[in-house]
């Protein structure tokens, strides 16, 4: 038998064509005895890198390739198919020049020849043929195209075309799937390969590893074209023979052409790449000056930076507070220059300095890289790491050489900007976005193979919402999870099928994105390393996703369009336009009381990183006063971390006294109350307590946090030594080390929190003294989600900032401040609504009005018909600014000005002909206005109506709200708000008033009424599902329009939620339940008098949202079992209001150790006695 390689392979990456995965293909090819195995993608070089490495994992030569497209005209023609063919053609890598030529190829047919495909033709294959292996290809190749039309002589021209130009390297390819075509084409193959001396070679066109999953591949063809399976015209592989066949099998089929097996052995031992991977590809600044290099010039700039950020202060004139900022400078320097990175910092330095010369707002810093006294002095971060106690080790490690990772923040509106100067200023070749893939998750991989198999949408959209929503979430993991999935899954048939397909195809790549931020720069032409594609804007994108750029050392950069910046902006723009004040960020006092009294009361919608409903709450019982709150906050609030909230709380207000694990590191950990918040805290006490460098301490955080055993020990070992040495008794090193494994887990980086702490206090200081400015830039920046400008549009209501509708003599494109209005005591001011926000009104129609009320403001609805230009502002346009209320300041009303409409859009018409045709504009004259059209007598619009109008244009009520009429008794109910209901657990019983917008009955398989409904308040809106037993009490009460209560249990599903109704109540019968709950109350009172008087006492213990975790109630219950005696304990649950009174095993036996216990997990004044 010979030896045989497979030599032409697709793998997943051949998107949805592929059906095998590369550690699965290279596991399979190891198992059959293969000593190598090819790659040979669609087009594309996406898989080339984990290819190599998991074939050197399976001890089998990695041998990358391409099966590009072929045009034999120019790839700068664009025709039709028909006219100009486009052919396979297979490419293998014989050796480094090979794969960087191969590179090149690639890119060009991406970036020159794409048209239906990325093409390729003969003269770049010339320019570029050195180290490659030409294979003819499949039936789609051009030899094999002409063979099979009996084109001889065309056939035999090609072939030698090919061999003109890869010479010996050239192959004619047989293949056998059993197809009357490749039979066809093989001996005819044959015969020209004896008549021309071109070798032959067999292959089997592998798309599927085993035989069976010829299903999956079929299932993927169908998601790629949008087709069913049932369809008897899609695409189909007539074949189930594309399969990863072993050496005997390939050998069988080609016994009558032995040397065509021999040739796939020829082929791979010609093939010896050898990548070299771990190294770095670092890039060059320019231009430097000529007597400066690379980290001389950085050197300058850092100490002409160093003096601006440090002269002006008081600490400065103390000359150790000088030495010291020196000499970290010094040495920061120093470790940039050995690891090679003073290029790096320079390009960062640069891009920056043009975002500021250009007015581009950049953020604070993001990540470890706060932590770097260079990035600080050269303007890249703004947290000053001196004050800050920020470590550079966090960031960049002396003991670990790794690859710096400054992630910069822009403007999200003019991040471009910064994109276009670096690829302008370094060249296309050397600048490219990076390449993302949107693979096949959990539930979109079910959805998919359900809508090929052509099952049943509700049945597939059942199963799916039963997978959790959860991160990393599989459909093995998600049976094993939900038992009721499981029980479906082992019943069904159908779901069975279903989700061992889907389970097949979930986690392919479906399709190629770009980074949200990610971009690389090299010194030398990005092809060299990484095949380019096309990409947004005309820059490039690579054809290797970030881990594997990393690999090859690549350096990549994050340019983050952040939001929060835009919405700074815009705010600092406005209060310098309107209150002739300009404010320097760098500046404002930290220590700002009205910002803390805002921050303390919650209040802080709209504020970057602590809008959540749980931030809030945080806020209020803490009630920042000093920016290392809210430092300590955003690191706080995460899982895990979470639990130390309230311990935290209770140390900043002295209700316990703070323990430190050593008293030696009260330094460290007293800003936290004696609580491990920080990563750099860990690198702190190994530094302090076991004299590890910084660079060691970093090394001992990173393996604590891995938690493997051998590690955990070797640092014990180390950490404990090195405590010994310092004078400290063993059991505090262990004691210590012991707190640092506990830790690691939920320690947070400092520079990050902190430079989002910076974000985060400038827009509450904003918030705070120009919320109007404010407000109006943060509903700027939320034109188009209609949910967050409801929300924005509460809140300011909230801050007694007045809403204004639009107005074609007053609005701006977008929202804008409104100064000029005399305003009484209720408004602190006014925004007025943007005409950008208007549904129907587009960007021509918006500047047309803007530049002729500039001339003269609008009289009347014919003036403004008469002014505007009429194409840009047709009859569509007019009649949605009429409806959305920005012609409520002119004469007429809503009902009147659309009635009139077409008449006065007529005239107007007509006016500007005849005007046109007496050319009176030219001699300069006025034209006395004498046309007049008519209001018509018709009755006004309803309120209702005109709300509705509104909101139909808008995306939401703005001059009033349906719920306006029942404020006073809404006010007496304790309700959850609609947008919030997202952040609470699911199956709790929620409460909510609103405006029914919609519902739709259904009958059951039973025959039983039951109703889907959407209920929206202020804010928001949520689906209710009225199931039939509810809907036979409730019913009558479910109209459109008709203002409810409502309770129900929370559901989620995929990103949103829903409630199961419980209770429907109109919100004018809702007084009654109020009489019967006061009575309720009364009655409690009266019971729990008649107790006190019997002396019979009960422990009353306030279980708040954030503390309902199971491990602090498993806590509890451990705490109260322990003492045991005869007082009655309730659990006050404060969301969803409900009172449990526990049985008597949980009696307990009052003393001031429980109280204290209790409150150490609870918070403080959670345990009360009555």
């Amino acid at each position: 038998m010979e030896s045989f390689t497979h030599l032409h392979v697709h793998s997943e990456y051949s998107l949805l064509d592929g059906a095998a995965r590369i550690d699965q293909l290279t596991k399979k090819a190891s198992d059959l005895s293969m000593s190598a195995l090819a790659l040979t993608d669609h087009g594309v070089m996406y898989g080339a890198l984990p290819f190599y490495k998991s074939c050197l994992k399976n001890n089998i030569k990695p041998i990358i390739g391409c099966e590009v497209y072929f045009t034999a005209e120019s790839l700068h023609e664009k025709k039709s198919r028909k006219e100009s063919p486009i052919y396979h053609l297979i490419l293998l890598c014989k050796n480094e020049k090979g794969y960087k030529n191969l590179m090149k190829i690639c890119s060009i047919a991406h970036l020159k020849g794409h048209h239906y495909k990325p093409r390729i033709d003969e003269r770049y294959l010339k320019q570029h043929a050195e180290g490659l292996i030409c294979l003819s290809a499949c039936l789609g190749g051009e030899v094999s195209q002409h063979l099979l039309h009996e084109e001889w002589d065309i056939a035999k021209k090609a072939a030698k075309r090919y061999q003109s130009i890869f010479g010996d390297d050239f192959y004619l390819e047989l293949q056998d799937h059993g197809i009357y075509e490749q039979k066809k084409v093989m001996n005819n193959m044959i015969k020209l390969s004896r008549e021309t001396g071109i070798q032959l070679v067999a292959t089997n066109d592998v798309h599927y590893i085993q035989q069976e999953d010829y299903s999956v591949q079929d299932v993927l063809i169908c998601i790629g074209t949008g087709k069913t399976i049932e369809d008897s015209h899609r695409m189909k592989f007539q074949t189930d023979q594309l399969y990863l066949k072993s050496q005997s099998e390939m050998n069988d089929l080609f016994s009558f052409v032995p040397e065509a097996i021999r040739n796939t052995k020829i082929i791979e031992d010609k093939c010896n790449l050898q990548l070299s991977l771990g190294t770095s590809i670092l890039p060059q600044y320019a231009p430097i000056p000529e007597e400066f290099n690379s980290h001389t010039y950085l050197k300058e700039l850092c100490e002409k930076g160093l003096l601006k950020r440090y002269r002006a202060l008081q600490e400065w004139q103390d000359l150790s507070f000088q030495t010291e900022v020196r000499e970290r400078l010094d040495y920061e320097l120093r470790v940039i220059q050995n690891m090679g990175y003073s290029d790096y910092f320079l390009i960062v330095w640069d891009f920056i300095r043009f975002a500021h010369e250009k007015n581009i707002m950049t953020g604070p810093g993001r990540g470890s890289s706060a932590g770097s006294l260079v990035a600080y002095v050269l303007n890249i971060t703004d947290v000053d790491p001196i004050r800050y106690q920020l470590l550079f080790e966090r960031f960049l490690n002396p003991e670990r050489i790794s690859m710096p990772d400054i992630d910069i923040d822009f403007s999200d509106e003019r991040r471009e900007e910064v994109i276009d100067y670096v690829v302008q200023k370094y060249g296309s070749e050397h600048v490219a976005q990076i390449i993302t893939f949107g693979t096949m998750a959990a539930k979109a991989a079910v959805r998919d193979v359900g809508r090929v198999l052509n099952f049943p949408y509700q049945e597939v959209d059942k199963t799916a919402k039963m997978i959790p929503n959860q991160l990393g979430i599989t459909i093995d993991k998600a049976i094993s999870y939900n038992p009721d999935l499981k029980s479906t899954y082992e019943k069904n048939e159908k779901i069975y099928e279903l989700l061992n397909m889907a389970s097949k195809v979930e986690g392919f790549p479906r399709h190629a994105s770009t980074h949200a931020a990610g971009v690389v720069i090299s010194k030398e032409p990005l092809t060299n390393y990484v095949p380019l594609q096309e990409g947004t804007d005309q820059i490039p994108l690579t054809q290797y996703p970030m881990e594997q750029l990393e690999s090859i050392g690549l350096l990549k950069m994050d340019f983050l369009g952040l939001r929060t910046l835009s919405i700074i902006e815009r705010t600092l723009d406005w209060i310098k336009q309107q209150a002739d004040v300009e404010i320097d960020l760098q500046k404002i006092n930290v220590n700002d009381a009205t910002t803390y009294e805002m921050l303390s009361k919650g209040e802080t919608t709209g504020i970057f990183q602590l809008e959540s409903s749980g931030v809030r709450r945080v806020l209020k019982e803490l009630k920042p006063s000093e920016f290392e709150d809210i430092i300590s906050v955003l690191a706080l609030y995460r899982p895990g971390p979470m639990e130390f909230i309230p311990k935290y709380i209770q140390g900043k207000h002295k209700q316990i006294e703070v323990e430190y694990p050593h008293s030696s590191l009260k330094s460290i950990l007293s800003d936290t109350y004696g609580i491990i918040v920080y990563q750099e805290q860990i690198m702190q006490i190994a530094s302090k307590m076991a004299g590890f460098s910084l660079g060691e301490a970093d090394l001992l955080r990173r393996a604590v946090s891995k938690k493997k055993r051998e590690e955990l020990n070797k640092q014990r070992e180390a950490f404990v030594t090195g405590s010994i040495n310092e004078g400290y008794p063993e059991t505090d090193a262990n004691k210590v080390y012991d707190m640092i494994v506990r830790f690691a887990d939920y320690g947070f980086p400092r520079a990050h929190a902190t430079a989002y702490g910076v974000l985060a206090f400038q827009t509450a200081y904003l918030k705070a003294h120009y919320p109007v400015q404010f407000m109006s830039a943060m509903l700027t920046s939320v034109i188009g989600n209609q949910g967050k400008l409801a929300e924005y549009i509460d809140e300011c209501r909230r801050m007694n900032i007045k809403v204004l509708p639009p107005d074609v003599n007053e609005s701006d494109i977008l929202f804008t401040p409104v100064t000029n209005l005399n305003f009484n005591d209720q408004w602190k001011g006014a925004i007025r609504f943007g005409l950008a926000a208007i549904k129907n009104v587009g960007t021509t129609a918006m500047k047309s009005i803007i530049k002729e009320r500039q001339i003269s403001p609008f009289e009347n609805l014919l003036d403004f018909c008469q002014k505007v230009d009429s194409k840009a502002c047709n009859t569509r346009v007019v009649e949605s600014l009429i409806l959305s209320g920005a012609f409520d300041l002119l004469p007429g009303h809503r009902a009147q000005l659309l009635a009139m409409l077409d008449e006065t859009m007529d005239a107007a018409v007509k006016w500007k002909k005849e005007r046109e045709d007496l050319q009176i504009h030219l001699f300069g004259l006025t034209e006395e206005m004498n046309w007049t059209i008519d209001y018509p007598d018709v009755l006004a619009f309803t309120e209702i109506q005109r709300l509705e109008q509104e909101k139909e244009m808008l995306g939401l009520f703005v001059s009033g709200h349906p719920l306006d009429a029942y404020q006073d008794e809404i006010a007496k109910l304790t309700i959850n708000e609609i947008h919030l209901l997202g952040e609470m657990k699911e199956n709790t019983v929620v409460r909510v008033v609103g405006m029914i917008s919609s519902f739709r009955m259904i009958l059951t398989k039973k025959g039983q009424q039951m109703a889907f409904m959407e209920i929206e308040d202020r804010v928001a809106k949520i689906e209710a599902v009225i199931f039939p037993e509810t809907w036979k009490i409730y019913g009558k009460n479910i109209e459109k329009g008709k203002i409810v209560y409502l309770d129900g249990k929370l559901q989620h599903q995929d990103e949103s939620v829903k409630l199961l109704a419980q209770r429907v109540v109109p919100i004018d019968e809702i007084n009654k339940e109020i009489v019967v709950k006061e009575s309720s109350i009364q009655k409690h009172a009266e019971k729990k008098e008649k107790s006190k008087l019997n002396n019979k006492q009960q422990v009353y213990i306030k279980i708040m949202e954030m503390n309902q975790s199971v491990e602090k109630l498993v806590r509890l219950k451990k705490l109260l079992k322990k003492h045991s005696g005869s007082l009655e304990v309730i659990l006050f649950y404060e969301q969803p209001h409900k009172i449990v009174a526990l049985n008597e095993s949980y009696n307990i036996k009052p003393s001031q150790d429980l109280f204290t216990s209790i409150e150490a997990i609870l918070g403080k004044g959670t345990v009360k006695v009555r």
